[in-house]
């Protein structure tokens, strides 16, 4: 590992932390970073070449596998036109009309610069258009980086043990409420409390920053009922659930719309890409229809979208593709939940079609706080056993397994089998 110590220990001196997000430390498994040089089908190559199955797909959006060359060719070709115009083009008016014609609560779409973009710019549309201050959010998702956002958020903010963040003023904050997810009564109590200053209640569908928490039965269901009752917009994150759990996402795997929904870089194939839609009244409130401000230069560039297109067209043109998907993820994840009962350890295997985690616990994880009951030095031992074994895992017990179309029985018998020694 002689290359990437070394490139880390050079990046301290530049780079904060010796990394660009917190969730590429390694701190929390007690390890360097590895220095990542390429990525091809299922497999990842660090700076020292070694090689490791990779069940983290770039965060998720590499659901084709990596470097697949259908996307790279036509980012090839979108370069040889240039990289950034600043100005509108005609692919920007194709991905929208993509994107509106697969998810049906989508009638209209702003492209973005990521996720916390997204989200950022959703919210403030959902103000500006209930005419309310007050958000509803859940404790152990997270939503990005933005201030009013870092309240009891997951991923990141939860490995490194901060329940906020230094550099958010208290009034950035005074709006955001945090309710337990899985919980529909906290969020009613809130309701009753606030319910005409509500603006919106925002919900990752699929808990996926706290480690995988899918919701429980009607939980979803009774968000939309509230939202509807209270005349406040439900907001899905779907930065990680879109087009993932099904080419409509998890509104269509769970049959819940939502009246915003918020998109990451998958619609980018992996490059920097971000969007959020939804119902057109709420939308045309985006400036320049509407007074909600909200812009910027780089949205919608025309490499980005060319990667985006291209995967989006492949996943809506082959209908059986999350089937087959999914149906690996339940096998897969289901092989874990079996290995682990057989070893006698009263571990949690949590998974949502192709997502998954391991809960080193013992108790059901169902919410924030039954997740932070997670063993946190014995995934640690976890991960570091997987890695030397070649498989990339993500170095948190708050953050997801990602399958993708490149992982075959060969990949995941990888994983198994280094799984039954650990």
């Amino acid at each position: 590992m002689t290359r990437s110590e070394s490139l880390f220990k050079e990046a301290v001196n530049y780079i904060p932390g010796g990394v660009n997000s917190p969730v590429r430390a390694f701190g929390s498994v007690g390890m360097s970073p590895r220095f990542i040089e390429k990525a091809d089908g299922a497999y990842i190559y660090d700076a020292d070449g070694n090689r490791y199955v990779d069940f983290i797909c770039s965060w998720g959006p590499m659901i084709l596998g990596h470097n697949d060359e259908r996307i790279r060719e036509s980012v090839i070709k979108a370069c040889e036109n240039g990289l950034s115009f600043g100005a509108a083009t005609e692919k920007e008016v194709e991905m929208a009309k993509l994107i509106c014609s697969i998810v049906p609560s989508v009638e209209m779409v702003r492209m973005v610069n990521s996720g916390t973009e997204a989200v950022m710019s959703a919210v403030r549309a959902a103000r500006g258009y209930t005419g309310r201050n007050k958000i509803i959010k859940f404790m152990g998702c997270y939503h990005g980086h933005s201030d009013a956002m870092l309240v009891k958020a997951g991923s990141g903010v939860m490995t490194s043990g901060l329940p906020d963040s230094a550099g958010v003023p208290a009034g950035c904050t005074a709006d955001t409420l945090s309710a337990v997810y899985n919980d529909l009564e906290s969020v009613q109590e809130l309701f009753n409390q606030f319910g005409e200053e509500i603006a919106a209640v925002i919900v990752e569908p699929v808990g996926a920053n706290m480690g995988v928490v899918p919701p429980a039965p009607g939980f979803l269901e009774g968000l939309r009922r509230l939202c509807t009752e209270n005349k406040s917009v439900l907001i899905f994150d779907e930065v990680i659930t879109g087009f993932r759990l099904g080419i409509d996402g998890a509104q269509g795997y769970y049959q819940v719309q939502a009246d915003l929904t918020t998109f990451g870089k998958i619609i980018g194939a992996g490059m920097p890409v971000g969007a959020y839609g939804g119902k057109k009244e709420i939308m045309e409130m985006v400036a320049p229809a509407g007074p909600v401000y909200q812009a910027g230069t780089l949205s919608g560039n025309p490499v980005a979208m060319a990667a985006g297109y291209t995967q989006l067209t492949i996943l809506k043109e082959n209908p059986g593709f999350y089937t087959e998907l999914n149906a690996k993820g339940d096998a897969f994840y289901g092989e874990i939940a079996k290995i682990l009962k057989e070893k006698g350890l009263p571990y949690q295997m949590n998974h949502a079609g192709s997502l998954g985690c391991i809960f080193f616990t013992e108790e059901p994880v169902v919410n924030y706080a039954s997740a932070k009951t997670s063993d946190t030095a014995k995934y640690a031992e976890y991960f570091r056993y997987m890695l030397d074994g070649g498989v990339n895992l993500a170095p948190s017990q708050f953050e997801a397994m990602f399958l993708s179309a490149a992982h075959g029985q060969r990949e995941m018998e990888v994983y198994l089998e280094l799984l039954r020694k650990a």
